[in-house]
């Protein structure tokens, strides 16, 4: 991984008169690979510990002292590093010199600032930031899938992944059968990715090359090149650029996985977001702000906020139309092609709305000699870590079905590795046209993990028959609940069976009780008096059932009332939806005679648990357990 390792001795200078020795021994001065330049380690010579760290770029202060020394000015110290020959000095001040004048520039380094390069390594270079990635299964396992669905491109093949990262796509393409495999790497999680090969024993089939594509150089052409180049909207972080660049170590007839990327752009609605952002500027509206007035500010932040892309997902029925497509053929596009992307468009408008702006996704294609693979990013599909973007307008525009709406998007590179992405949109026939120009470096993330919801106004039926026609189907009546020894199915019919024992061997196990105990329970009616008894009988009986209460929605009518109706504890009204059960069903009924208290003894069907005391005060939702200082009497059928 070292791009060299010398032998070295190590100074510093104390006062700015002496030299004095940094360690009294001798040291290893290992040179690795920075996105900025070099970075030099001082080590053990067991390379075991490492003392001293720094990087050496272009404004690093430094200077070759006599024939085989070199001096850096590193934080608050200077250091002395003398070499045991010359030869080793004569390498190691060839590796600086490079540094220093630039002899190295890529083009790479010609398209990317400094400040933002350093900040897009060392973003990669974070294990949480690659395990993002990582834990994306719809990404990981689809490249996985278009690999191994594609085994004759890899098997016995050299194999070039640009952008490596981790490593997980050389690791699948040696599960592929790949002969070779060189995995470059521009930031530190080179190191890591080396240490994963490693540990996976595949030393002889992964070479790990620390740097960026376009400043390396390779033993051989490829067969095969892989890479993970995409960015939100297809093409924010250039990497793209990158991934076209390593088509010149590609053999004639190679492959590129993936092969094609599609942008798709569609015209939205959502009233909500326009309001959200917009609002966002109201803070800027105050007169009085700790005595400060801040009004002058308000429309510059409304701009500021227009400017950003909005990153998140969205329910596809926004859409005013069918996406327009924009193609690019990775096999025959050069990286130049990507500095200015011009998409025309033209959309035909299939619902009247409020046209807030343009949303953007993209697919990528892995066309492989035996299966082609697709990975989406729509918003019909799962979502990935790119999710989609929505680019909005500072003036929506108001569109009518059977409009065409024109415009173009105008991408254009800049040094940030991103792009300015620029709307301008007319509806043909009219004189209403909006633009606007956005920041895609500078986007809003607002996906918050809720779920998705559909967009207002697209019921053509009513939601609330359409979800009782659902169950109904899906047989409701089927799915009951056990609500202290009553069946209450999905429509709110209750009824209770006391032709049997309500607590079978399985539920006596559990640790819940019914919550009723055997003395409050009534008679059932006999056959006899459900058919002829006299109305007094009936409405004494009637009298000592539990009560349910109707609530305040009456039943729609579903299923048959007869049912019900035989229920010892239904009403002589209609069964209500949303009945409940009262705490009067609990409390002790008037002291039954003589007579009645023996056909009680004979007649009556425990509803409580064999193993369990009930208490009385206990109400729905309370559960009893061995030993938790209830104490009735235990009843046993």
């Amino acid at each position: 991984m070292a791009l060299k390792v010398w032998v070295v001795e190590a100074f510093e200078f104390k006062d700015d008169t002496q030299i004095v020795p940094k360690y009294n021994r001798k040291v290893k001065l290992r040179a690795d690979y920075d996105p900025q330049g070099i970075s030099l380690q001082i080590l053990e010579l067991d390379e075991t510990n490492q003392l001293l760290e720094f990087p050496v770029d272009s404004s690093t202060e430094c200077s070759k002292v006599g024939i085989s020394s070199y001096l850096f000015n590193v934080d608050s110290e200077t250091i002395l590093i003398k070499f045991s020959s010359r030869d080793d000095a004569r390498q190691f001040t060839l590796a600086i010199a490079k540094v220093k004048l630039g002899k190295d520039a890529s083009v790479f380094s010609v398209r990317t600032e400094d400040s933002s390069a350093t900040q897009y390594f060392q973003f990669y270079g974070y294990l949480s930031q690659q395990q993002n990635m990582l834990q994306d299964f719809v990404r990981t396992y689809t490249y996985q899938r278009a690999i191994l669905s594609n085994l004759d491109d890899f098997k016995d093949k050299v194999v070039l992944d640009v952008g490596a990262g981790s490593g997980i796509l050389s690791f699948f393409a040696a599960q592929a059968g790949a002969k070779r495999i060189y995995a470059v790497e521009a930031s530190t999680m080179a190191q890591y990715a080396q240490k994963l090969v490693e540990c996976n024993n595949l030393t002889n089939s992964i070479k790990v090359i620390p740097g960026k594509i376009e400043e390396i150089e390779l033993p051989e052409k490829v067969d095969v090149i892989i890479s993970e180049p995409m960015g939100y909207m297809l093409y924010n972080e250039r990497m793209l650029e990158s991934y076209l660049n390593a088509k010149r170590w590609l053999a004639p007839g190679g492959k590129m996985y993936p092969s094609r990327g599609d942008l798709h752009v569609a015209p939205f609605t959502d009233d909500a977001l326009f309001m959200e952002q917009f609002s966002k500027s109201n803070f800027w509206f105050q007169t009085c702000f700790h005595g400060v007035n801040l009004s002058a500010l308000q429309n510059h932040a409304v701009r500021e906020y227009f400017r950003q892309p909005i990153v998140d997902t969205f329910d596809v029925r926004i859409c005013m139309s069918k996406s327009v497509r924009h193609v690019v053929d990775f096999s025959e596009a050069d990286e130049t092609d990507l500095h200015t992307i011009d998409i025309p468009l033209e959309f035909h408008i299939l619902e009247s709305g409020t046209c807030h702006g343009l949303a953007f996704w993209f697919d990528v294609a892995f066309a492989g000699s035996q299966q082609t693979i697709w990975l989406s990013t729509a918003p019909t599909e799962p979502l990935t870590h790119w999710y989609q973007v929505r680019c909005l307008l500072e003036q929506p525009l108001l569109l009518k079905q059977g409009q065409v709406l024109m415009g173009k998007v105008l991408l254009v590179a800049n040094k940030r590795q991103s792009y300015d992405v620029t709307i301008e949109l007319t509806v043909e026939g009219t004189s209403q046209t909006s633009k606007n120009t956005l920041d895609l470096k500078n986007p809003y993330f607002r996906y918050t993990g809720a779920p998705v919801q559909p967009p207002p106004g697209v019921s053509n039926v009513s939601p609330s028959e359409s979800y009782w026609s659902q169950l109904d189907a899906q047989g409701v009546r089927n799915a009951v609940n056990m609500v202290n020894g009553m069946s209450v199915n999905g429509l709110g019919e209750v009824s209770m069976d006391t032709s049997q024992t309500l607590i079978n061997n399985n539920l006596m196990a559990s640790n819940l009780i019914a919550l009723v105990d055997a003395q409050h329970v009534p008679d059932p009616p006999s056959q006899h008096a459900s058919s002829g008894a006299p109305g007094g009988q009936q409405q004494q009986n009637q009298g000592a059932q539990p009560n349910i209460h109707p609530g305040c929605i009456p039943s729609t009518g579903r299923g048959g009332r007869g049912v019900v109706a035989a229920s010892p504890t239904s009403t002589h009204q209609a069964q209500l939806i949303g009945g409940a059960i009262s705490p009067a069903m609990f409390t002790s009924p008037p002291a039954p005679t003589h007579h009645h208290q023996q056909a009680q003894q004979q007649h009556q069907q425990p509803l409580v648990m064999a193993n369990y005391p009930v208490s009385a005060n206990l109400m729905i939702g309370d559960y009893a357990k061995p030993g938790n200082g209830v104490a009735l009497s235990v009843f046993r059928q």
